[in-house]
């Protein structure tokens, strides 16, 4: 049988404890008040699937344990390290303080398409992507290092937060990858 589709026992993945002992992607995602549990699962998988450092939960996005969140995650929870902040910017300021490089995912004016922005091997990178339907606060994209868009096409204005995740998270993969 030609391309015979893999079984999982033979995709030789990671136990959650090697995960939480590999060498991590340099890049933290920070959920600015997501409203779908569904959606906040998706980026816990994401987040595993590309070793990605941490996810902070902010505002009113839903932390773990909960069963919608669960749903979506398939586990990832319990490999990813998260934190939950009442208040984004306080997670800005204190990454920030840390050397760390925060973007904001939007769109705005002076952004930088996610097909130009480079990045450097040695810096840590923090992107923030915001509510499903009022995006990033403008506070936050104001304290942003920069502003990064996805470039679009189509007649809709933006992509689902979890698709939007996906994007920027293997593309941010990709490049510090090469």
């Amino acid at each position: 049988m030609q391309n015979r589709k893999l079984k999982n026992s033979e995709l030789e993945r990671i136990s959650p404890s090697e995960f939480k002992e590999a060498d991590k992607t340099p890049l933290i995602i920070i959920l600015d008040n997501i409203r779908s549990l569904n959606n906040i699962g998706s980026v816990f998988r994401t987040a595993d699937a590309f070793l990605t450092k941490k996810i902070y939960l902010c505002g009113i996005t839903a932390q773990p344990p909960h069963k919608d969140i669960q749903k979506t995650a398939l586990g990832a929870t319990d490999s990813v390290e998260w934190e939950y902040a009442e208040n984004t910017m306080d997670v800005i300021s204190k990454l920030q303080d840390e050397g760390v490089f925060v973007a904001s995912i939007e769109q705005a004016e002076l952004s930088v398409s996610l097909e130009d922005f480079s990045l450097q091997r040695a810096m840590t990178y923090a992107v923030v992507f915001g509510n499903e339907v009022k995006g990033v606060q403008q506070e936050v994209v104001s304290a942003s290092d920069a502003v990064i868009e996805i470039p679009q096409y189509g007649t809709k204005h933006s992509l689902n937060i979890s698709v939007s995740v996906g994007v920027v998270v293997w593309d941010f993969f990709s490049k510090l990858k090469k």
